[in-house]
């Protein structure tokens, strides 16, 4: 049914359609970061962000250029939240406590690791926790040169996150067909280790330890942060200088 201004709008959108006072740029940010904790980057679209705030796609664009710009904003949001150390800790500590709250925050928003990698821009908010991590390591009295390479060595650590050697085995509910026998298995493992030993043992200890057979992520991730930070420790109080 129509009237003299035009075709009425669909019974869904009109019972989608947002009241109150206009939206922000804020609002739709901390919208989108919502969804895509529930839903992932997948499924973060303009189309869908808009149905949520219950506004037409086109509103959007008031706040964002595009989901470029939208997830670019989303990790702003997030890393402008990091919690800070109290002031006056010793610089590795400092250090640690800025990087396991950015690890805190990719774990409680998993869309935030593939976004960050996928990043082209150093928007301010990235570039004051990079300048942040900077700082804590200036405080405690290394040169800007040994801070440098520090940054370098840090690397993805400083968001929370770090390629790693050895992924997770895939839990045998989510392997395609029947898991293997028993038999099976150690014909498998005896294979492994004939023609790779070492990464045979490794397995072979790894699940002497860890009943599950999976590695710790959280216990790696600081392992190394930890190493890291005893090396840099290390060459600071050496004077070391690169060449």
């Amino acid at each position: 049914m129509s009237s003299a201004d035009g075709p009425a709008a669909p019974a869904s959108a009109r019972r989608g359609a947002r009241s109150g006072p206009p939206l922000t740029r804020a609002q739709v940010l901390a919208a989108g970061v919502a969804l895509a904790d529930r839903e992932g980057l997948g499924g973060l679209s303009m189309r869908h962000l808009s149905a949520e705030l219950g506004v037409v796609p086109m509103a959007l664009y008031k706040h964002v250029a595009d989901k470029h710009d939208l997830v670019a904003g989303m990790i702003d949001l997030v890393v402008a939240g990091y919690a800070a150390p109290p002031p006056g800790l010793e610089w590795r500590d400092g250090v640690r406590r800025r990087v396991l709250a950015a690890r805190d925050a990719l774990l409680e928003h998993p869309w935030l690791r593939p976004a960050i990698e996928a990043a082209t821009e150093r928007t301010p908010a990235v570039l004051a926790h990079m300048d942040a991590v900077a700082g804590e390591l200036a405080a405690g009295g290394l040169s800007y040169d040994l801070v440098h390479h520090a940054m370098h060595a840090l690397g993805h650590r400083i968001w929370g996150f770090s390629p790693e050697a050895f992924s997770s085995p895939v839990p045998p509910s989510a392997s395609p067909g029947p898991a293997p026998s028993s038999a099976e298995q150690e014909a498998m493992m005896t294979a492994m280790a004939a023609r790779f030993p070492h990464i045979a043992a490794i397995a072979i200890d790894t699940v002497a330890r860890h009943p599950m057979g999976a590695c710790d992520e959280q216990f790696e991730f600081e392992f190394t942060l930890d190493l890291l930070l005893e090396s840099i420790a290390r060459l600071h109080a050496t004077g070391w200088a690169s060449r």
